[in-house]
C-alpha cells in the first residue's frame, strides 16, 4: 500500500497485500503497519475487481469489516496498481496499492 485516506501509510513498513485469482475468483490476506491480521474475498470482471474484507487493528484489536472495488491499472514501469474505493467508519475512503517487483 502506498497511500490511504484511512489512515498514514508508514513508508518503511505498509500494509502488504497477497491476492490469488482462480476463474474470476479472487481471494487473499493483508498485514502490517495499522492491521494485524486482514482477509478479502471477492470476483474480477475485466479491470475490475470487487472484495469483501475484514481485519483487525493493532492499535485496539477492533475488527473492521467492508466491501470495496479496485480499479487495476499499469504503471510505466509495467506493474499492476489498484485504486481501491470502499466505506470504512461510514465514509468513502480510496487507497493506491501498487505491485512489489519480484525479488
Amino acid at each position: 500500500m502506498v497511500s490511504s485516506t484511512t489512515s498514514a501509510v508508514d513508508p518503511d513498513a505498509p500494509s502488504v497485500f497477497r491476492y490469488f485469482e482462480a476463474d474470476g475468483m479472487i481471494w487473499g490476506d493483508y498485514t502490517g503497519d495499522t492491521v494485524t491480521i486482514g482477509r478479502f474475498v471477492g470476483t474480477r470482471t475485466d479491470d475490475t475487481i470487487w472484495v469483501s474484507f475484514v481485519h483487525v487493528l493493532a492499535s485496539d484489536g477492533t475488527v473492521v469489516t467492508g466491501d470495496g472495488e479496485s480499479e487495476i491499472e499499469l504503471t510505466d514501469d509495467g506493474l499492476l496498481r489498484l485504486v481501491e474505493h470502499y466505506e470504512m467508519h461510514g465514509a468513502p475512503q480510496l487507497s493506491i496499492c501498487v505491485e512489489v517487483p519480484a525479488a
